[in-house]
């Protein structure tokens, strides 16, 4: 499994929900690995506020800090190398760097396309599958 790790700005909540307006990314972020947690798919996600020894103890997130700022902020890992920067990943993002089926992203069950989508490329023959 590939070890995801999200590093945000300081902020109140995580959810988007707190303030005067609801931040519509947040919320999706915060749905997206709700639904992935309740699949056993863990994504660490540190605040800048209440985290932020994660950050010091992190080379490459702090090295970066000290190159852009915060402002370069959210950053995300996946496998210690930093995927995306100063944004959150897109849902197609998710299902790419976890390589999980897009279907987990909406808390839904694989569905067999889904499930067939993952095994092209086998090299099935009468004798198994090498997957």
């Amino acid at each position: 499994m590939k070890k995801m790790q999200i590093f945000e700005p300081a902020m109140c909540c995580s959810t988007g929900l707190c303030g005067v307006g609801v931040d519509s990314e947040l919320l999706r972020i915060s749905t997206i690995l709700n639904n992935l947690n309740s699949k056993e798919i863990v994504v660490d996600r540190f605040n800048l506020n209440s985290a932020p020894q994660e950050f010091v103890a992190n080379e490459k997130v702090s090295t970066y800090l000290k190159e852009k700022g915060v402002d370069g902020l959210p950053i995300v890992l996946v496998d210690e190398a930093i995927v995306v920067s100063g944004r959150y990943p897109t849902n197609d993002e998710f299902v790419k760097f976890l390589d999980i089926p897009k279907d987990l992203i909406n808390g839904e069950e694989p569905s067999v396309e889904s499930a067939e989508s993952k095994s092209e490329g086998c090299c099935c023959s009468d004798g198994g599958c090498c997957c």
